[in-house]
């Protein structure tokens, strides 16, 4: 409330000032930062510029040096505060500690503050984002095909969770970002933002859990096919055996989630929704539709793989149980030891 009414009602931004730090400077009284100060002053979205100078807006001198000034100096640095017009955590407020580190300075710049801890909190997320990602996708579809054989089923998974994902966050973008969900979820400020912090604990948990639902139906799938070595009849009863037990799980965990929109901070009703959202979303429309219409569609080709794959996959995949030849005594599928119509198929 504090925030909304500083916002709201006053010109200038004071509790989240940018700190310009200059290192290595010569002592007091010898240092030149008087024309730094008016220059970046006069940047867009500033609104005063305070130092051991004085005070700055606009390019001109507002206030000369007084008592309280010699809280900017030190023997060997100073620091400027920069006051901004608007809100830091916002597009106008990274756009400005861009502006600010690339205007040229008199000695060697360090830029602090809230809107600077978010342009540095993103750029080291993007800078690592790429390998985050590569790790996971990698690691996941090297596990799927060591579970199935197959090099088509594990980029199928890929992509339909990155599907149910990215609808998940359009749900977050239109719900919070955009405001359209305030009042059903509770009572939230709308900043045309997302906690940055949000989409990527999203992704992480809510991929993880749709592989687990992707194993579960997989794991059925698998075990059909290689008793019947029909495809639909695979799909069909893969689903059949797995689609109460996806469901359910789906709706308890969701539960769980859905609790944390009771809570009043904004971020946290985010995150409670959006895993919601995705895990719904998974067991239902991704693992009861999308899933078993593709592998009805592909047939024979979901269990594809090239011949030296194959032979690595017999040697060394992943089984739930040692193979054993169908309609032999003691085979599941034949439990007085007679050959099914089935098996023989």
């Amino acid at each position: 409330q504090i925030s909304d009414i500083v916002r709201e009602d006053f010109s200038a931004q004071e509790s989240q000032a940018l700190n310009v730090v200059l290192n290595d400077t010569p002592p007091t009284g010898e240092r030149a930062i008087e024309p730094y100060a008016q220059k970046l002053s006069t940047l867009g979205n500033v609104a005063r510029v305070d130092s051991e100078a004085g005070s700055f807006a606009a390019g001109e001198q507002v206030a000369p040096p007084g008592p309280g000034s010699d809280r900017f100096s030190a023997d060997s640095s100073t620091y400027l505060s920069v006051i901004p017009k608007s809100e830091s955590l916002s597009e106008e407020g990274e756009r400005l500690v861009e502006d600010i580190r690339s205007t040229e300075a008199p000695y060697d710049v360090e830029v602090g503050g809230p809107a600077a801890e978010l342009v540095d909190s993103l750029d080291s997320m993007y800078d690592r984002l790429p390998l985050a990602l590569a790790i996971i996708g990698v690691t996941t579809f090297i596990l799927l095909f060591l579970f199935t054989g197959s090099l088509v089923l594990p980029l199928k998974a890929l992509v339909l969770n990155c599907l149910s994902l990215s609808a998940t966050f359009g749900v977050l973008v239109w719900g919070f970002q955009d405001g359209h969900l305030e009042g059903f979820v509770g009572e939230f400020t709308v900043t045309d933002t997302i906690t940055w912090t949000v989409p990527v604990l999203l992704f992480c948990i809510a991929f993880g859990m749709s592989m687990d639902y992707e194993v579960f139906l997989l794991s059925r799938i698998k075990e059909e096919w290689d008793r019947s070595g029909d495809n639909q009849l695979a799909v069909a009863r893969g689903l059949e055996r797995t689609g109460a037990m996806v469901t359910a799980a789906a709706g308890l965990i969701a539960i769980v989630w859905l609790g944390f929109v009771l809570s009043g901070i904004s971020y946290l009703k985010a995150i409670g929704l959006g895993l919601a959202v995705a895990v719904l979303m998974d067991a239902t429309l991704v693992r009861g539709a999308l899933v078993p219409a593709f592998m009805r569609l592909a047939g024979r080709a979901n269990w594809w793989a090239p011949g030296p794959l194959a032979r690595f996959h017999r040697r060394f995949g992943l089984r739930e149980a040692p193979d054993e030849p169908s309609g032999t005594p003691g085979s599941p599928d034949t439990p007085d030891g007679k050959p099914t119509r089935e098996s023989v198929h």
